[in-house]
């Protein structure tokens, strides 16, 4: 089983059931790196700089379990179209992001909503619409409900009819609906609800490797305590295409995809 970690991690016994990998779309200057920064650090950057594709790690350990969320914030220019395909075939669950003020934004989504589900069928094999992807559609900036360029009726159409996601109006800035939102998606991908970052304690980093070395894992302390923490990896890098394909194949297998794996080539 492949694990979506780095070899400098090895260390820690995660299986690989527990390791998921979180991705971020839309389109420039929406807000996606903000809602990082919010989910990882509970702060808001005002000064905008351009994403050309962030990654970032998570480690938790939650009633005895550990696991590892892998979060790639993508660029919303969208360069290299198979890099963004290949983000979207590694993907386990995903926020699209769109700025409530552009309604650019909104129509972006709309097409990378479409392109996920017709993307995870190829690769499982199956319709869109028997395609389980969790995820979630987020309108950021309410705070600028005076410059609102997306109404209530666009947002409904969207959605008609489709209960494979969910939607939230957010402000990143001030910290409104961000929390929930986490929440909603970790209950669809049934990942443990602590991972939203008010429900669990942030520790340092040297708490972190001692508590979760694969030794104090299997301790009977740590396997009684209900606590739940959660650390930023720090030096946390983005597995190479390499495993990123390796890890496809897998879940295409895995997935009863066969041959039909064959027509999800990343290009």
């Amino acid at each position: 089983m492949i694990k979506k970690m780095s070899p400098s991690e090895s260390e820690y016994d995660i299986p690989a059931k527990n390791c998921y990998r979180m991705v971020i779309l839309g389109s420039t200057k929406v807000g996606k790196t903000a809602i990082v920064s919010r989910f990882l650090n509970s702060r808001f950057e005002e000064q905008y700089t351009p994403t050309i594709e962030d990654f970032h790690r998570k480690l938790y350990s939650i009633k005895g379990d550990v696991y590892q969320l892998d979060i790639l914030d993508t660029s919303g220019n969208h360069p290299f179209p198979a890099m963004r395909r290949l983000s979207i075939l590694t993907g386990d669950v995903f926020i699209l992001v769109f700025s409530l003020d552009n309604r650019d934004s909104f129509q972006e989504v709309q097409r990378l909503k479409r392109q996920i589900f017709e993307t995870k069928s190829c690769l499982k094999n199956k319709t869109k619409e028997h395609v389980d992807v969790p995820l979630v559609i987020c309108g950021n900036k309410s705070d600028r409900e005076m410059h609102r360029e997306v109404q209530p009726e666009d947002i409904e159409q969207l959605l008609a009819g489709d209960e494979k996601c969910a939607y939230f109006e957010i402000s990143a800035k001030r910290n409104e609906n961000v929390d929930k939102m986490f929440q909603t998606l970790f209950t669809m991908a049934k990942l443990p609800h602590e991972m939203s970052p008010d429900l669990h304690r942030k520790v340092s980093v040297q708490y972190c490797a001692d508590m979760l070395h694969r030794k104090s894992v299997k301790s009977k302390k740590l396997k009684d305590s209900g606590d739940a923490f959660g650390i930023v990896a720090p030096f946390a890098r983005r597995p190479s295409v390499h495993s990123d394909l390796l890890y496809i194949k897998e879940k295409a297998v895995g997935g009863g995809g066969g041959k039909e794996k064959e027509r999800c080539s990343i290009s």
